[in-house]
């Protein structure tokens, strides 16, 4: 006889964990979660500096790589997905930022109707715990979320220098204020990474009816005409059929999503007949829009010993580790991103299309290589480029990687806000509040200086930000892969989609916080009932957009005329 569940969720990354847990919440419903990692059990997950670690290690890392991306000299680049129990939030860099209210807005005037801001806080509040007593912020949700605890100076110094520069202070930038310098805010509970799965799935599962089925590849979904009916899916070389007696929720993420749709027979007619791949629906847009954040590492040297450098020998590695496995505190309980910012490139951008990553040591995401000095470094990048990659598929076995392509910089617009990154960075980094630690310039270095310069060091050196998204945009135009209203893949009964690969533009911030917030609302959407927006969701912003790049007075509401509002997103250039 064949197992049968209510729900089968394809995938326990982020969101898949919080729509296990949430739909779990009825003990009549069996729910079965699929996933093709292991375990997430690892000192090396759990402690927030090693962060690096998981990241490059074959056990959660699907070790992905993109094609040859023709804008950056056919540069071969490294894309981490996270593999296994909670996915990429096992082992990213734990930032949490909700992004600009009017992101949500310009999700909203695209398409996504009912996800514009005021939808869409009442569920970042229900997923977080913070401790801060606030309208806009939640206190008894499932994700701890906390500011860093190492007090070093030199993260005080950027927040400084950037108001000296020009731009407002917010105390936080996911509180009522995102747009200026901020402290940052952290996936950390008492010292311990805040993953989906600690957070959303271990809660989910002792309950009882939820089950968890890891190392189990899906080879496609099965379907009686345009009704999801069953999942195939393999593990250590045996075939299972599992029968959804109710829905399927397809949360596999940005790249493996789409693989799974067009194993199935969705998606684009020729790609798939060229696979021998039967057709179920012809969708051109399955795998297409794929966005990404990219950022640069502009470093500097610290003429004061007062970076982490002095910490990079093994013997203080050590001594850190004893302490984080002792007590949960000091240099190991922080992600050490504990402050930043986002700023707009240029007048007549509506609000942040930049991100700053402030890092009071200088070396490389993956901790693999150092400056061997002294030195501090900011990652920098926009938020909302023009390029538009694809997901495609290998081949038709269930084991193969897809091909990734991003088309990063084959925009000219996207020339342009980047090196943007660069100036505006270097202008922070000239005011008083550095000038008693500041050195040379490390990255990009004094000889860069020129256009052509700084397109070859943008070239050479730039980094995604391992954000990608958008490959099953939700929108209610006819292109379009799946319905905002419902969550459901257009065309079909009984499959939903659920994770980052439905955002139809990327939020001005890290994605993890967004992907959570999706799940939250889609898991009611799913259930037929969602809660009523929100009456108190400011949405703040420079009135005078349109003639200033920057302002320390960040005092207007745009949230009181939302049609005008969506006018001012269109005359931005954002549509």
């Amino acid at each position: 006889m064949l197992e049968q569940f209510d729900y089968i969720v394809i995938g326990a990354g982020s969101a898949g964990c919080v729509i296990a847990n949430r739909l779990g919440e009825d003990p009549r419903k069996k729910i079965l979660v699929l996933e093709a990692g292991g375990s997430d059990r690892s000192l090396t997950v759990s402690m927030p500096a090693a962060l690096s670690l998981p990241m490059n290690s074959k056990r959660f890392n699907w070790g992905l790589k993109t094609e040859p991306e023709p804008g950056l000299d056919n540069r071969i680049m490294n894309l981490p997905r996270g593999k296994g129990l909670g996915g990429s939030s096992s082992i990213n860099g734990m930032c949490y930022v909700r992004g600009n209210p009017i992101d949500y807005e310009l999700w909203s005037a695209k398409g996504a109707t009912g996800w514009h801001w005021a939808n869409v806080l009442p569920y970042f509040k229900k997923l977080e715990q913070v401790s801060e007593n606030c309208d806009l912020r939640g206190n008894a949700g499932p994700i701890t979320v906390t500011k860093g605890n190492s007090k070093n100076i030199l993260n005080q110094k950027f927040l400084e220098a950037g108001a000296e520069a020009g731009y407002p202070l917010s105390k936080n930038m996911n509180g009522i204020q995102h747009e200026g310098m901020s402290p940052m805010e952290m996936f950390v509970k008492k010292g311990k990474r805040a993953s989906a799965s600690k957070s959303y799935l271990n809660p989910a599962l002792k309950r009882g009816n939820v089950r968890v089925v890891t190392h189990a590849i899906v080879e496609k979904i099965l379907f009686e005409g345009k009704k999801a009916k069953a999942v195939l899916y393999s593990k250590y070389g045996k075939t299972f059929k599992v029968v959804a007696g109710g829905s399927i929720i397809l949360s596999a993420g940005s790249i493996m999503s789409p693989k799974i749709l067009k194993l199935s027979g969705i998606g684009p007619k020729e790609e798939l007949s060229a696979l021998g791949i039967e057709v179920v629906k012809n969708f051109d847009e399955v795998g297409a829009n794929l966005m990404d954040h990219l950022e640069l590492y502009i470093q500097y040297q610290c003429l004061k010993p007062i970076t982490l450098y002095k910490y990079l020998n093994p013997f203080s590695k050590l001594l850190i580790g004893i302490q984080w496995i002792l007590f949960k505190k000091g240099l190991g309980a922080t992600n050490h991103f504990e402050s930043g910012g986002h700023i707009r490139s240029r007048p007549g951008i509506l609000y942040p299309d930049i991100q700053f990553h402030f890092l009071p040591v200088a070396i490389s995401y993956d901790g693999k290589k150092d400056a061997g000095t002294h030195g501090f470094q900011v990652h920098v990048g926009t938020k909302r480029a023009k390029s538009r990659g694809w997901v495609r598929l290998k081949s038709n076995n269930p084991s193969d990687s897809p091909k990734v392509c991003f088309n990063y910089m084959t925009d000219p617009q996207d020339w342009i806000d980047m090196r943007a990154c660069i100036t505006l960075t270097r202008e922070i980094f000239t005011q008083n509040s550095f000038s008693d630690v500041i050195g040379d310039e490390i990255a990009p270095g004094n000889s860069c200086k020129t256009y052509d310069e700084m397109d070859q060091f943008i070239k050479d050196k730039v980094e995604s930000a391992y954000h990608p998204c958008g490959t099953l945009r939700m929108g209610t135009d006819r292109r379009a892969v799946v319905d905002p209203r419902t969550m459901k893949l257009k065309g079909f009964d009984g499959l939903f989609v659920v994770d980052s690969s439905v955002m139809p533009q990327a939020t001005a911030g890290d994605l993890n916080t967004p992907t959570l917030m999706i799940a939250e609302r889609a898991a009611d959407l799913i259930k037929g009932k969602v809660m009523s927006e929100d009456a108190f969701a400011p949405i703040m912003g420079d009135f005078y957009w349109r003639e200033r790049q920057r302002s320390q007075e960040i005092n207007h509401d745009f949230s009181s005329d939302r049609k005008n509002l969506e006018k001012l997103i269109k005359q931005s250039n954002d549509l």
